[in-house]
């Protein structure tokens, strides 16, 4: 097994083709070196000479093997795992197409232009563009308009970019991050008796309680397993608790259907909106794959249902239910919440212009002292009140 190994590794070092990356030639340099300044020299020596071994020489090989200390045969074989993927890397680069050589940078910035997804055919470029003071996007638009495609494209080539590889893009300066966490999808745990919202929201936890700033965060629908109040409330908070550079203030692709959301920009400086453009044509809509600047207003779930085939009787009655719910605007109070840390106005619902008349009891009860009352009189004093309360009804 070691002859072969040995051997494996003399061919993967002459083998290398003259336009490798430098990385690929500098760890064979590196293999080579620790083979011809070590014990392993004899051994190599020794195999050169015998074309056809006998079990003498085999036996004498294992001998002189087994007197190497183990740490050099680690040190090694981790170079040739090394030498492996990088060679893999660099062959699926070239049959995949993949000619961008990522300039990696200590700094917080990530750009990149022109990229695809590593893994699909024919899909539509876009740009992306983060920088220290712009590190979140909230990213808005239809169903099925590619919002979690999106998102996972700029962490798969982020994540090529830092084990070496060429990515699909046309030019690609990216930041180095420690960690890359990932909220996306839906399941529950049966086993451990942990809902779909529950799962959810375990996992928002541990990527709160454990990305650092220099994490990229990759987060779709956050909130979208309870109410609507609630979902709102929750994904609104975790966007600020990101957004503060004391608590986080991590790299963050947050996808929504909450544009609600769309109101931090403008509030918090780190914050900006992005949307999937899509062109409605009549009661149809058009997906356009492509990134743009701002927050959409629609996400065009009943035209998506109707596109899955839902029957017509349903759609026209979502219609009908949907304007009903788009007059009586029920999260426009969205606008007048203030940024954490702000005074907040934080109900959902506006407040009356009108003046409101205080009931005769507010007076009598400020007038009342409790103090000197008995808990018995308290008692009696509540149920006076009760009775007064049912004679107005």
């Amino acid at each position: 097994m070691t002859i072969r190994l040995l051997n494996q590794l003399e061919s993967l070092r002459t083998n290398l083709p003259g336009n490798a990356p430098l990385l690929l030639k500098e760890l064979a340099q590196s293999i080579q070196h620790t083979i011809y300044s070590s014990e392993l020299k004899e051994v190599v020596e020794l195999y050169k000479k015998e074309k056809s071994p006998s079990s003498y020489i085999i036996d004498k090989y294992d001998y002189l093997f087994r007197c190497i200390h183990l740490e050099l045969i680690r040190g090694l074989l981790s170079h040739i795992y090394i030498l492996d993927v990088c060679r893999t890397a660099h062959r699926i680069a070239i049959s995949k197409g993949f000619c961008c050589r990522p300039e990696m940078t200590e700094a917080m910035d990530l750009s990149i232009t022109g990229f695809v997804h590593p893994f699909t055919e024919g899909g539509r470029m876009n740009d992306w563009k983060m920088t220290n003071g712009n590190n979140i996007c909230i990213l808005t638009g239809s169903n099925m308009a590619g919002k979690s495609t999106y998102m996972r494209q700029v962490a798969l080539i982020v994540l090529m970019a830092q084990i070496g590889s060429f990515v699909p893009a046309a030019k690609a300066n990216i930041g180095i991050v420690d960690r890359i966490f990932t909220r996306v999808g839906a399941s529950d745990d049966l086993a451990s008796g942990q809902s779909t919202f529950m799962v959810e929201m375990s996992e928002v936890a541990n990527i709160l309680r454990n990305a650092t700033k220099n994490s990229l965060l990759i987060l779709d629908e956050i909130g979208r397993g309870t109410s609507t109040f609630d979902g709102l409330s929750i994904a609104w908070a975790v966007v600020e608790y990101i957004s503060n550079s004391k608590l986080l203030g991590a790299k963050t692709l947050f996808a929504t259907h909450y544009h609600e959301l769309t109101e931090l920009e403008g509030k918090i400086d780190s914050v900006h909106n992005y949307c999937i453009a899509v062109k409605e044509q009549g009661d149809d809509i058009v997906f356009l794959r492509k990134i743009v600047k701002g927050g959409a207003d629609k996400s065009y779930g009943v035209q998506v249902a109707k596109l899955a085939g839902v029957p017509d009787a349903v759609i026209n009655r979502a219609k009908e239910i949907a304007r009903e719910l788009e007059e009586h605007d029920l999260t426009s109070g969205a606008k007048d919440i203030m940024p954490y840390g702000e005074a907040q106005q934080l109900s959902f619902f506006r407040e009356s212009d009108e003046p409101t008349m205080e009931h005769p009891f507010m007076a009598e009860l400020r007038e009342k002292d409790l103090s000197d009352m008995t808990p018995l009189e308290a008692l009696n004093y509540l149920y006076v009140l009760q009775e007064k309360l049912k004679n107005e009804e």
